[in-house]
């Protein structure tokens, strides 16, 4: 951090009035959206670019961010660009040390005017929003009550449609494999299956690991109909990520309506819970969400537990899973739904992040799954 930006103060205003001070980095602007938290310890670029974070003030309970620059290669949005809202750190890294760094995250933040606020005490903000629940808050370098009056007038996340932001305006082929991030001694297969993956926010790692587990991907709008997505003859259709209230984005469960019992289908997080919701399943909203790189998951079907990837603010009500619809997986910290299957309509899906970036890969084998139900 620079001097002149060490003489410099910012503030981050909960909506319900706790104010933390810090020192402002990036895009010197004020920006209201919903206090979260991370507890991934690595993968700030990954978190940054993530879509499903469009809305949201990420904070980063690693006590140092920013050591390792930013690149292209390691961004999770197809566009490259930043989706958080803005970004609050205990203390950011006076210096890049990577070969891979092409620019430092101040610099980053700022050339895509994304707010960040650093030397904040972001332990005492953890425990704040876990205990308290994640709420809106805004950040800027001007006063607290302007900044509290643009929190409390920020649109609640429940009831928002965020897929709207985020998803391509036209279709596009995508055909980019993992390459030298695949593990050793796995290679890419050949494309025997054509799959279209309907766009709610898709990280870029789970269309990667769609080419490598052997498809042809053809990503379409949210708002495609079933028609359209059934003339591109599929063999499959993948429902991604992305941000916001599932109840809301109330097209997308409308065309998996139509969609159910013609075509193999798998989700990942909101596609999780907009296949529940077509089902006939209803979601909830958590008290602070699941982000992080550490979150244990249990298969019910095997009894194995699954490290995991997660970021999610909302969450399938395992209570109204009709007949037919079986839970796969649970939360081991909370009990909470992280997997559904519904074999009559060759459909299944889960909360948590197989395709990791950043994380683990414990849960990597449902793209097989997927493979092995279009043969």
């Amino acid at each position: 951090m620079s001097d002149a930006t060490k003489a410099e103060h910012a503030l981050l205003v909960l909506a319900d009035g706790t104010t933390f001070e810090g020192r402002p980095f990036g895009a010197r602007v004020a920006v209201a959206g919903e206090a979260v938290f991370t507890t991934a310890m690595t993968g700030y670029q990954e978190v940054l670019t993530d879509p499903s974070y469009t809305g949201q003030l990420v904070t980063m309970t690693s006590p140092q961010i920013g050591n390792t620059g930013v690149n292209a290669d390691d961004a999770e949005s197809i566009d490259g660009r930043p989706h958080v809202a803005g970004f609050i750190v205990r203390e950011l890294s006076p210096v890049a040390s990577c070969w891979r760094s092409e620019e430092t995250l101040d610099a980053y933040l700022a050339r895509h005017g994304v707010p960040g606020i650093a030397e904040v005490d972001t332990r005492r903000l953890t425990r704040h929003l876990r205990d308290h629940g994640a709420q809106n808050a805004a950040i800027g370098t001007g006063s607290r009550d302007e900044l509290l009056a643009i929190a409390r007038s920020a649109p609640s996340m429940v009831g928002l449609d965020l897929v709207a932001r985020v998803t391509p305006k036209e279709p596009y082929t995508f055909a980019e494999g993992r390459g030298a991030w695949r593990p050793a001694g796995e290679a890419a297969r050949e494309a025997k299956h054509h799959v279209v993956a309907v766009d709610y926010g898709v990280k870029k790692n789970i269309l990667r690991c769609l080419v490598d587990a052997g498809c042809k991907v053809t990503v379409v709008p949210a708002k495609t109909t079933a028609a359209e997505i059934l003339a591109l003859s599929p063999d499959g259709v993948f429902l991604s990520n992305g941000p916001g209230d599932p109840a809301a984005v109330s097209y997308a469960v409308d065309t998996l309506r139509q969609l159910l019992g013609k075509k193999p289908i798998f989700g990942i997080c909101l596609g999780h819970q907009l296949l529940s919701i077509a089902l006939g399943a209803k979601t909830f909203k958590l008290k602070f969400g699941h982000r992080g790189v550490n979150q244990p998951v249990k298969d019910l079907a095997t009894g194995r537990v699954e490290i995991t990837t997660q970021n999610h603010g909302f969450c399938v009500d395992l209570d109204t899973l009709p007949a037919g619809v079986v839970p796969t997986h649970v939360h081991l910290n909370d009990g909470t739904s992280e997997g559904i299957r519904a074999d009559a309509v060759r459909a299944f899906s889960v909360q948590h992040h197989p395709e990791a970036a950043g994380g683990p890969h414990d849960s990597m084998y449902l793209f097989d799954r997927f493979t092995a139900m279009m043969k």
